[in-house]
């Protein structure tokens, strides 16, 4: 069986996340020790404990979502006997994910991965004043049909797709005065919904333009290695392995669009049967097989969930 192994996004972070795995297997706890060390902080206490509004913080989401998937990749790999490099034809990530992913293909070194996730998270907060930016989801219309509505709505101020999710599910992300605007026209338009979503930053527009200056500071500083598995890029929805091309779509990437639908699609093209979405939440697994019906696609974050997939394997 073809597995793409992918990790998820911002928004997929939940209280108790990781806890499960750290309390059952060693590997998992060294993971998220690790990244407590490379970050100063006991961001593993806030996974498991909370509160809610602190680990929502792009700050802590991002690093702590790269942790839960590392967690439970080092659980898969030792259970199951085998490294990721021998059961993977790909790797992807949604957004953040990109840096889980190519983690776990041995592109970048973890205690790297937090501390880069954490400036990206920081440097996203800081590009936009609070209030000024904002993001929404529309759903029941296509890419071209949402990119136009995004022109429409932008007059002089920033609006464009962040995120080509699913079939007739895209984001927009932009000043928050054209964000209303998108959402006014789109209902008229016929989306089935269209909704402001509960985001801190309005990511992957153009507006990121200082956060992609931070990151390209922050990723000259660290050693990037050839994937031991390919890389399907966000901005690219293609595959990638050269070091120097990956750190430069790692910069693309935060004021780019994520081609989440078209990179499935790529790897389905590529024999990729199966999706396995590694860590929290099953957002990805919902995506995949929206994308492609004829795609299996299992989620795995919790010592149950692993079981499960190792037995099916």
């Amino acid at each position: 069986m073809s597995l793409a192994f992918v990790f998820p996004g911002q928004g997929s972070q939940a209280v108790g996340m990781g806890q499960a795995l750290a309390e059952a297997f060693p590997v998992a706890r060294h993971i998220l020790q690790e990244v407590d060390d490379a970050l100063e902080q006991h961001l593993s206490r806030l996974m498991f404990e909370g509160p809610e509004e602190e680990l929502r913080l792009t700050a802590n989401a991002q690093p702590a979502l790269m942790a839960a998937s590392l967690a439970a990749l080092r659980v898969f790999e030792q259970e199951g006997g085998r490294p990721l490099a021998e059961r993977a034809a790909f790797v992807a990530g949604h957004s953040l994910g990109e840096y889980s992913a190519l983690a776990a293909a041995g592109a970048l070194e973890l205690a790297d991965t937090a501390r880069l996730l954490r400036r990206r998270g920081e440097a996203m907060q800081e590009a936009v004043p609070v209030g000024e930016g904002a993001m929404a989801a529309l759903l029941g219309l296509e890419l071209d049909a949402a990119e136009e509505i995004a022109q429409e709505a932008a007059e002089d101020q920033v609006c464009a797709a962040a995120n080509d999710n699913a079939p007739g599910q895209v984001v927009l992300s932009g000043h928050r005065e054209a964000i209303d605007r998108a959402i006014e026209l789109a209902k008229g338009r016929g989306a089935k919904r269209a909704i402001q979503l509960p985001v801190s930053a309005p990511f992957h527009c153009s507006l990121m333009a200082p956060a992609a200056d931070v990151m390209a500071d922050a990723l000259a500083t660290v050693g990037i290695k050839m994937p031991a598995v390919p890389l399907v890029a966000n901005v690219t929805a293609s595959r990638l392995s050269d070091p120097d091309e990956i750190r430069r779509k790692l910069v693309e990437q935060v004021t780019g669009k994520v081609r989440w639908r078209e990179s499935v699609v790529y790897m389905a093209s590529q024999g990729v049967e199966t999706t396995v979405e590694l860590g929290a939440g099953k957002v990805l697994t919902g995506l995949s097989k929206r994308i492609d019906r004829s795609l299996g696609a299992v989620a795995a974050g919790t010592p149950e969930e692993l079981e499960t997939l190792l037995q099916q394997l």
